[in-house]
């Protein structure tokens, strides 16, 4: 997936310093999808041109749209321009989007020849044309045509409305005079609105993002209905707050009194993660296990609390663990870091030798992505053979799914089963009795006074008494508190 910003502005190599991003050199950043590149296929006094090319693993993604059989393995998400781009821009280039260069401030501020070039891009010629030309560009949109034999199996009966021999997707080129913040945010919204789709869930916060990316210029744009309706994943309450919020010039959850700023609002996967570090610090482990641990985010931060000397990150992928390797930067690491962690690739579902004797393991976000029939597999590998010392376990609340406004399933694609907390709790209540454990149970995140929190967790320690003492008494008992970091203890 690939995206070209050139400028003839002289000396055109100014643009390094537009983007925060030196000249000399490829910067690579990973995101959750893959893997973001940033070069400069030509760099000189006349003309420079930054390339961001996103590589994306087919593998992580599932089309939702495409209803046939094989769409989560075949389908265009890793090549044609989407939100995918745009989460990728919005990473790499975060201070040129928001118009801040230390070395060239009032070079941001000015106006400059700019060509951006999109090679694959959803939408029509006409579409493309509504969405970019009132904001100044000059648009070239070409239709991406089928090779001769595929058109004329795909569009024999010439359905209505689809050129014959045409593909959905057309070759962008804009070329102006603008800004390039301004620039950049055209693109950030208006990638996912002409594709149509956004590869992650839509919640109400998605509202300030297109606020904010569109100031100065969505309010007046004659088609902010449709970028609205679109960039909200067609949820008709959102869209209707954010149209309201453009007409009457506001900000949202901003009060005009405020005399300090509005403290950021720290999201479910923040407060998953404190919570989990939390419970480490409880149980004092230096030597922890990160099951499941995907592309290392936890990794991350438990690779900045220097009373862990420790660090394993388990995964059954190796494509997770390449990820996970290249943000934690192990090739970089001074070798007394490098010592402090390693990455192994097991099954959770198995046994394995190498994960006996340490502290603590988390499995963050791990047992929902497992089939029920395997779990007891897990529940033996991790509880009775590993057998650390304290065991973390977070998954969703059920309960509060129905706080996500259009939610009709699941809240990934991926996962097997989400408990209520009266399951989780009976679940976490059976496995300490039978590998004699304690487990304490712990709400995460906005506490909601009927459904509870958004994100259970289960911290288990081995118990004093043995087993065959606990399950002779009947003090098992299990409670279930809602509100942040407070507990109740089902013993065993």
């Amino acid at each position: 997936m690939l995206l070209t910003l050139t400028t003839t502005h002289r000396p055109a190599t100014d643009l390094g310093y537009l983007l925060v991003k030196p000249l000399e050199k490829v910067h690579s950043f990973d995101v959750p999808t893959g893997t973001a590149y940033v070069m400069y296929p030509e760099a000189t006094e006349d003309r420079c041109t930054a390339a961001l090319l996103l590589d994306v693993d087919p593998r992580l993604l599932r089309a939702q749209r495409d209803a046939f059989e094989l769409s989560q393995y075949v389908n265009d998400r890793p090549y044609a321009a989407s939100s995918l781009l745009a989460s990728a821009l919005a990473k790499v280039f975060r201070s040129a989007l928001r118009g801040a260069s230390k070395d060239r401030p009032e070079l941001a501020a000015t106006p400059i020849p700019l060509e951006i070039h999109v090679p694959v891009l959803r939408g029509t010629t006409d579409l493309v044309t509504r969405l970019f030309a009132p904001l100044g560009w000059t648009v070239t949109a070409n239709p991406i045509p089928f090779e001769p034999e595929i058109g004329a199996v795909l569009f024999r009966s010439s359905p209505a409305g689809q050129p014959s021999g045409d593909s959905r997707y057309v070759d962008l080129h804009l070329s102006g005079e603008l800004r390039l913040a301004d620039a950049l945010n055209h693109l950030y919204v208006l990638l996912p609105v002409l594709d149509d789709g956004k590869h992650y869930w839509v919640a109400p916060d998605e509202i300030e993002k297109l606020l904010r990316s569109g100031e100065g210029w969505l309010a007046g744009h004659p088609e902010k209905v449709l970028i609205a309706r679109r960039y909200l994943a067609h949820r008709k309450s959102l869209a209707t707050t954010a149209l309201q919020l453009l007409d009457a010039g506001e900000e949202p959850a901003i009060e005009e009194e405020a005399e300090l700023p509005v403290p950021r609002r720290a999201p479910l996967a923040e407060h998953r993660r404190d919570a989990v570090l939390a419970a480490l610090t409880e149980v004092a482990a230096t030597r922890v296990l990160d099951l499941g641990c995907g592309g290392g985010a936890l990794l991350t931060a438990l690779m900045k609390q220097r009373s862990i000397t420790e660090i394993v990150g388990a995964d059954v992928s190796s494509r997770a663990l390449e990820q996970a390797a290249r943000r934690l930067r192990l090739d970089r690491l001074p070798e007394r870091q490098q010592g402090r962690v390693k990455l192994i690739q097991t099954a959770l579902t198995y046994r394995d030798d190498r994960l006996r004797g340490f502290d603590a393991a988390v499995l963050m976000e791990v047992i929902e992505h497992v089939d029920l029939p395997r779990l007891p597999a897990l529940e033996t590998a991790v509880f009775g053979h590993a057998r650390p010392e304290a065991v973390i376990v977070t998954t969703p609340n059920a309960e509060y799914n129905v706080h996500y406004e259009g939610l009709t399933g699941m809240r990934h694609s991926d996962h097997r089963f989400e408990w209520t907390r009266a399951e989780f709790a009976d679940w976490a209540g059976r496995v300490a009795a039978e590998h004699g454990y304690t487990v304490t149970i712990r709400g995460v995140g906005d506490d909601h006074e009927v459904t509870g929190a958004p994100t259970q967790l289960a911290l288990f320690t081995k118990a004093e008494v043995t087993k065959t003492d606990a399950t002779k008494t009947d003090a098992t008992k299990t409670e279930i508190t809602s509100t942040d970091f407070t507990s109740t203890e089902v013993s065993a």
